[in-house]
């Protein structure tokens, strides 16, 4: 049974452990030694590092112990080399941090003491001396320390006894030495058994016979002239090179001093070779220094009679630089993120040469103009260091090249190239393409419509980059803003939520809100003004004359009206803007086009010839007014006009018209009801239809005898100053008007508010006199002075829409 110890020195640690000992087997507990804990193993990812080594030690983390992983052999890992030790690190992540650790590997006996040959065959002649030596094949125990050979034993020893030579360099070496002159005659050949016998317990042995053939006359030994030889090669010599020339000397003549030489069976034999007649040694293979750095050869010089001698060649290997440096990523981190602190660690290279001296000195670089830089921790080891401050955005990746070149001549490197990614951290707020937009929409638009798009980008990536378009929380006309437009939250196309009317509102602006999907998110805000767009949508309307529905409105000229006398002005309004509002008016049709003309801009209806006894008294046309949108829109108006110079003429021509129209009305009006009502309703509508014709009748025979001239209903000199056929403003006018014109008066009144047009139903024109100022006026020696009638007509002008009222009529 083995003992195990550890020892904990400065981040270091040490086991010793038997050779072959079985998979799973306990090595130590590393957490333990080290003072670490399970949970630092576990969130440090701990795991050993060997290096190009096989890996015989297993590191469990959930228990903080190291096993054995594989059956570890002292002998195949380190030969005789003494102590033999597996030397690997510990490594530590976050941070990152490492452990040298060493397991000295102890020898078992495990393994016999072995000869190269199982026989060897002597010819010694029987004048051989006691005392002559022979040199015996050592045994070869791969066991090392008490282990290892430690005897040898002969039998049977008659004639022969064992003698161990220690040499300088510590080696053994076995002789077998004639102690008993040999006799012929009574045996001729001799079997011996050479038995080898090591220290250890249980002790194990290995056993070679030895034949020997007794000869006659050969009674003297090669003599090497010199115990040991050395001689140096340097590694990669071509095969051919000599190295040393071995020389004996045997002074026995003829056949018997004839001296031969071959080199003892060894590990250097399949890369040196002996002349057998000369003792050149001469390379046959490819010394590797950092296989070997020295190779000791054992030469045994032969006569004829088999005596012999044997001698000792060491030949140096020199180095030259013919390994290049070999770079190990020990640990690494391919993503750090872009505000790691600077000194952070992100990966850790281990540098190995095997050249010796100068040809093994490793200087490492990487290159420039990269926020990393290269730490040294010793000769061997390495640490990639971030040194600056990271930006993605700047640069997502970097290509790191290590590049580590020896001191040799001429100089080796190798390199090798690290890819390390730098993550997003949410640094970076969206930033709108313009600082503010404006957005035009054409009125009546159909609800969803899209409208505009703003853009955002966001320097930073994937989901830190993801933008979201939010509408900010407004109001327009005390209206939330979002009860008039949208916004896509994925795509920043805003769409109109309802349809827009240019005649209530021309633009309003809102906010738009970018924020990405960080966390926490950054907000970045834009204006976004809308302005409406006009449409024309909007007829005109006319103001004046007011086209009543149940009494007849006339305008009245007289019959000595020249040429460009102004019959009455068409008044109409426009509520849309700009070419939408440009109203003109056109004459479609009249009575007598010879006689009436409009202005085409303002309206006004002239006479364009002198007025005749001819002409009609009952004129009609029909004025239409069109404004300048696209397609155009238009509005008509009848006016009836009175070519007369009284009232009574105008009124026997109207009063007719009105008869004649009224009569057919209620003509079809009866037929329809006598179709669908019995004989005794019909009789009771006919009974009230000519009580109400009746008393139009009389109504209009009083005003025909009253002999009152009709006044016509002139509207007011309306003057359009933006000469686009719209009144922008409201405006009350009130005009006084008297058979003589020159004494009419105008009065402007306050603005108003309403946008309807007020009328008198009962302002036709048509005056009632009181029926006591009729009777004044009848009596002849009435003493009042018939003074002119002066007329006030009083309307109010509001745009959209004139408001009239009657004016009444004053004596």
């Amino acid at each position: 049974m083995c003992c195990f110890s550890h020892v904990v020195v400065h981040g270091q640690v040490s086991y010793s452990i038997p050779e072959e000992m079985t998979k799973g087997a306990l090595i130590g507990n590393i957490a333990q030694d080290l003072g670490l804990g399970l949970e630092r193993l576990k969130s440090g990812k701990a795991r050993i590092y060997t290096g190009n080594t096989e890996e015989y030690i297993e590191l469990k983390r959930e228990r903080g112990v190291l096993l054995i992983n594989d059956r570890i052999d002292r002998e195949s890992l380190c030969g005789q080399t003494m102590p033999c030790a597996l030397h690997f690190q510990m490594i530590l992540e976050n941070p990152m941090e490492f452990y040298t650790v060493t397991v000295e590997i102890t020898d078992i006996n495990d393994n016999p003491p072995t000869f190269e040959k199982s026989e060897m065959k002597y010819e010694i002649s029987e004048l051989t001396p006691t005392g002559a030596r022979f040199v015996l094949d050592k045994a070869i125990d791969n066991d090392v320390g008490v282990n290892g050979l430690n005897s040898y034993a002969l039998k049977p020893s008659d004639n022969f006894v064992l003698k161990t030579i220690s040499r300088v360099d510590g080696t053994k070496h076995v002789e077998m030495v004639l102690q008993k002159p040999l006799d012929r005659e009574k045996h001729e050949h001799i079997s011996l058994i050479l038995t080898a016998l090591d220290g250890g317990e249980p002790q194990l042995s290995g056993t070679m016979q030895i034949l020997i053939t007794v000869l006659d006359a050969n009674d003297n030994t090669p003599v090497c002239s010199k115990p040991e030889y050395k001689a140096s090669v340097t590694e990669n010599a071509p095969v051919g090179t000599l190295i040393t020339t071995v020389r004996a000397t045997d002074i026995d003549k003829g056949n018997n001093g004839i001296v031969t030489y071959m080199i003892s069976k060894s590990g250097a034999a399949g890369l040196f070779n002996i002349d057998a007649n000369n003792g050149v040694l001469t390379l046959i293979g490819n010394a590797d220094y950092e296989k070997a750095r020295y190779y000791q050869i054992h030469v045994q010089a032969s006569d004829e009679g088999g005596l012999t001698d044997s001698c000792k060649i060491t030949v140096e290997v020199i180095d030259i630089n013919d390994n290049k440096p070999v770079i190990n990523i020990m640990s690494q981190t391919n993503v750090v993120s872009e505000d790691s602190k600077p000194s952070t660690v992100v990966t850790m290279v281990n540098v190995q040469d095997l050249d010796s001296g100068d040809n093994g000195k490793v200087h490492c670089a990487i290159n420039e103009h990269i926020p990393v830089t290269l730490k040294p921790t010793s000769n061997i080891f390495f640490n990639l260091v971030i040194d600056s401050d990271l930006d993605r955005e700047t640069a997502s990746e970097y290509n790191i090249t290590v590049t580590c070149s020896d001191e040799g001549v001429p100089s080796l490197s190798s390199s090798v190239t690290l890819t390390l990614q730098i993550s997003d951290v949410n640094d970076n707020a969206p930033v709108f393409e313009r600082s503010s937009y404006e957005a035009y929409i054409v009125e009546n638009n159909t609800p969803g419509l899209s409208v505009f798009t703003v853009k955002a980008r966001d320097a930073d990536w994937n989901q830190n980059a993801r933008v979201s378009y939010i509408l900010e929380d407004s109001s327009v006309n005390g209206v939330p803003v979002s009860s008039y437009v949208s916004v896509s939250a994925d795509s920043g196309v805003i769409h109109a939520v309802r349809s827009f009317d240019y005649e209530q509102i021309k633009d309003f602006h809102f906010r738009v809100k970018a924020q990405d999907g960080g966390s926490p998110p950054l907000i970045s805000n834009v204006t976004v003004k809308i302005l409406i767009q006009d449409q024309n949508d909007n007829p005109p309307q006319v103001l004046y004359p007011v086209q009543t529905g149940g009494s007849l409105v006339a305008e009245m000229v007289p019959r000595s009206a020249d040429v460009g006398y102004l019959v009455t002005k068409v008044v109409a309004v426009d509520v849309d803007s700009g070419q939408n509002a440009w109203l003109s008016y056109k004459l479609q049709k009249a009575t007598d086009r010879a006689l009436f003309e409009v202005g085409l801009q303002n309206g006004e209806i002239r006479t364009i010839r002198q007025v005749t006894d001819k002409d009609a008294v009952k004129q009609r046309l029909t004025v239409i007014v069109e404004d300048n949108g696209q397609p155009s829109r238009s509005a008509t108006v009848i006016v009836n006009v009175a070519v007369a110079d009284s009232f009574p003429e105008v009124l026997s021509e109207f009063t007719d018209f009105t008869h004649d129209k009224e009569y057919n009305d209620n003509l079809t009006f009866y037929l329809v009801l006598a179709l669908a009502v019995v004989s005794f309703l019909f009789i009771t509508c006919l009974v009230v239809i000519i009580s109400v014709k009746i008393y139009r009748w009389r109504q209009s025979r009083i005003l025909y005898h009253s002999n009152l001239p009709v006044i016509p209903y002139y509207p007011p000199r309306y003057s359009d100053t933006l000469g686009t056929g719209t009144l922008q403003h409201v405006y009350n006018y009130e005009v006084c008007r008297t058979t003589d014109s020159r004494k009419s008066d105008h009065k402007f009144g306050r603005a108003g508010s309403q946008n309807v047009l007020i009328m008198d139903p009962s302002s036709t024109g048509t005056m009632q006199r009181i029926q006591s100022e009729k009777n004044i006026l009848d009596e002849p020696d009435s003493p009042l002075e018939v003074r002119p009638l002066k007329y006030r007509f009083s309307f109010t002008l509001r745009s959209p829409e004139l408001n009239f009222s009657r004016c009444s009529a004053v004596l």
